[in-house]
C-alpha cells in the first residue's frame, strides 16, 4: 500500500492524526526539492515524484472517509452502487419531492429541508459506525461491514448533495 509505505505507516484503517501529520512533515523535509537543487536529474525527479506520492498519500490518510475508501480499493475490495434496500421508499419519495420543486411547487420545500436534516443525521451516524468499525482488526469481516458502511455513507451523501442543489437552485431563481 504505495501512501503508508510512503509515510513508515503499517496498513491500517484506524491511525494516530497527530502521528500521520508528523510523519508527513518529516518525509516532506526530507523529499523537499529544495534539498536536491544540485542534485543530479534523476534525484530531483525522485525528490519530485515523493514529494508528489507523499502529498496524495496525506490528503488521502488523514480524512477517515478517504482513507477507509482508499484501504479497501488496495485490499481488492471495490464499493457497490446501488442503493442501500433500506432507504429504497425514502429516496423513491424524495425524487418526487424534488420533481416536483423542480416543476415549481413549492409546497414541498419543508419536506425536503426534512429529508436533508434526516440524510445529515444518517451522515453522521454513518461516520461514528466507520469511527467504531476502524478500532476493530482489519480481517475480512469488518472490511465487508466497512464496504457496507461507506456504500451506505456515499449514497446518503449524495443525497444530501441533491436536495441542497435543488433547494439552492429554486431559491437562486
Amino acid at each position: 500500500m504505495q501512501y503508508y509505505d510512503a509515510l513508515g505507516l503499517e496498513p491500517r484503517l484506524s491511525l494516530d492524526a497527530e502521528d500521520l501529520k508528523k510523519r508527513f512533515y518529516e518525509r516532506s523535509r526530507q523529499w523537499h526539492p529544495d534539498r536536491f537543487s544540485r542534485a543530479s536529474a534523476a534525484e530531483q525527479d525522485k525528490a519530485l515524484e515523493m514529494t508528489a506520492v507523499l502529498n496524495d498519500a496525506f490528503r488521502t490518510l488523514r480524512d477517515p472517509v478517504s482513507r477507509a475508501e482508499y484501504f479497501l480499493k488496495e485490499s481488492g475490495l471495490e464499493l457497490g452502487k446501488a442503493a442501500p434496500p433500506e432507504l429504497l421508499e425514502e429516496v423513491f419519495e424524495l425524487n418526487m419531492a424534488l420533481e416536483e420543486l423542480k416543476g415549481g411547487d413549492e409546497s414541498v420545500r419543508p419536506q425536503l429541508l426534512a429529508a436533508r436534516e434526516r440524510f445529515q443525521g444518517m451522515l453522521a451516524g454513518s461516520d461514528a459506525s466507520l469511527v467504531e468499525l476502524f478500532g476493530r482488526d482489519n480481517g475480512p469481516a469488518v472490511l465487508d461491514e466497512v464496504r457496507a458502511a461507506l456504500n451506505r455513507r456515499r449514497y446518503i451523501s449524495n443525497l444530501v448533495r441533491e436536495v441542497e442543489k435543488a433547494l439552492h437552485v429554486d431559491a437562486a431563481n
